[in-house]
């Protein structure tokens, strides 16, 4: 059978299968109706219509997801090697230049040769290799320009071990003339690794705040949220680099639907789409019905452990193991303000990030929804009592949240690619933010998040990176032991 044959299966067995968990769940619900005492009955049309959304969702979840198992393999791994002649400005900043034309070979550790090529004007060649593995990477001197020697820290022959490839693709770099590097001041040190942890406390308030307004609203420990996040990052991913065939109609408009797949600015709404769906479907598939029953908040918190630990490993099957970057912004030259360096996609991401929170937090201040939800937080109960409606606001919570978690994995796919797991890499990170801010507060989300993610970074000067995270977790311990209700949360009476 042909590939396509193949992945074309793949994807009408996943839509066949989702569909048929659409109608079980629309004949479940069918069985088990039942009107409680005091509410009014729901009209068949609505009915209908949640029936059809339902299903029409589990339809899509299918394609996208069947899609995913033939982009798995759209990125494979590489070797990038580029080679660069080293320079200064006259302000002494690094101004490095490309060079063309030089040889690279790669052998594995048997010696076998497994490519080689010429870099490009960029000083760019991209050697596939067979998978993480060992190899050995030589350049051909001969083939540098006249009066052009490699700098004594970068050998014509450097070894790449396996354990190396943090992504699937490993830069080797490769450097002529004398060595330019100079030390970096303790000062732009400290202002760079503050930019670089601004840039991911954004992320992680985006991504927390939909995780504290469900504990707000519902008193639910969402241990799923991770994988709410990843769920973004990879349908985006899925439009983004595999394509789905089926949405072909929209080809007509220049730059939305190019080769089989979406441009990452289209992209990305229909994965924050998805995951506004996501976030829709697990409320009314499962929390919604055990709420109406009466289970308990840490039998649902039991729950979303485990549902985090399928929903990770049916992406790990999915997706496999690899990261993958999307196709647009992935090669970006840094933008240079004084001791800052920053690369374009990241200061767009972060000032998208800063507009979406404002937005966030001038809503829940400013609008109904936004009051009715900081009522249902605070005493569910008295504002059922005032007429709010708390299912329809904890459905649009479910909502949000979901859109917002899916937005911070599409805006962290584009600053470290994406991978199964991306999610719950960030989940600990968020519960010390929203636990710093104030458990169940969406501003307290907003400032905990944000400063756990400047502490995560900054801590990266005195302690290895590997154990940057360490001080987070601590702040959360000692968070809950000397002031449990966070910065902005309000200390509650027990018993």
């Amino acid at each position: 059978m042909a590939p396509t044959d193949v992945h074309g299966a793949r994807a009408v067995s996943g839509l066949l299968a989702t569909m048929a968990l659409g109608l079980s769940f629309r004949r479940s619900r069918a069985m088990t109706r039942t009107t409680r005492r005091g509410s009014k009955p729901v009209p068949a049309d609505r009915r209908k219509a949640r029936h059809l959304l339902g299903l029409l969702f589990f339809s899509i979840f299918g394609l996208v997801f069947s899609s995913m198992s033939s982009g798995a393999n759209a990125a494979d791994y590489a070797l990038r090697v580029q080679v660069k002649e080293q320079s200064r400005d006259s302000s002494g900043k690094t101004d490095n230049q490309p060079i063309p034309g030089v040889t690279i070979t790669v052998t594995d550790a048997s010696g076998a040769e497994v490519g080689s090529g010429e870099t490009d004007e960029k000083g760019v060649v991209l050697i596939p290799v067979p998978g993480k593995a060992d190899y050995t990477v030589t350049l051909d001197e001969s083939t540098l320009p006249d009066g052009e020697s490699l700098d004594a820290k970068t050998p014509a022959v450097q070894q790449i071990l396996a354990d190396s490839f943090i992504t699937n693709t490993k830069v080797v770099s490769y450097f002529t003339g004398a060595s330019q590097s100079a030390s970096v001041s303790g000062f732009d040190k400290v202002v760079q690794r503050l930019v670089d942890g601004v840039r991911l406390g954004l992320i992680l308030a985006m991504c927390s705040v939909g995780l504290s307004l469900i504990f707000g609203t519902t008193g639910l420990t969402n241990f799923a949220h991770g994988e709410m996040v990843t769920f973004g990052g990879l349908a985006a991913f899925v439009f983004n680099v595999t394509g789905l065939s089926f949405l072909g109609f929209l080809s007509f408009l220049p730059g939305v639907y190019e080769n089989g797949t979406f441009h990452i600015f289209w992209a990305a709404p229909l994965g924050i789409a998805c995951g506004a769906g996501f976030g829709w479907a697990l409320n009314a598939g499962v929390f919604a019905k055990l709420r109406r029953r009466g289970i308990g908040l840490v039998t649902q918190m039991v729950l979303t452990v485990g549902l985090s630990i399928l929903l990770r490993n049916f992406f790990l099957s999915r997706f496999e193991g690899r990261t993958r970057p999307f196709r647009e912004f992935t090669l970006q030259k840094a933008l240079e303000f004084g001791p800052i360096s920053i690369t374009p996609r990241d200061l767009i991401v972060s000032i998208l990030s800063l507009l979406i929170l404002v937005v966030v937090a001038l809503g829940l201040r400013y609008t109904r929804l936004g009051k009715a939800t900081r009522a249902v937080s605070d005493n569910p109960d008295l504002a059922s009592a005032t007429g709010i409606d708390s299912e329809r606001v904890i459905r649009l919570v479910w909502i949000i949240g979901g859109a917002l978690a899916a937005t911070g994995g599409i805006f962290r796919g584009l600053d470290e690619q994406v991978s199964f797991d991306m999610g719950g890499r960030l989940l600990f990170l968020m519960f010390a933010g929203i636990t710093l801010g104030g458990l169940g507060s969406a501003f307290g989300a907003l400032v905990g998040g944000f400063v756990v993610g400047v502490m995560v970074e900054v801590a990266s000067l005195v302690v290895p990176t590997e154990l940057k995270t360490t001080p987070a977790l601590l702040v959360l311990i000692l968070v809950l032991l000397f002031r449990p209700q966070g910065i902005l949360g309000k200390a509650q009476r027990v018993g």
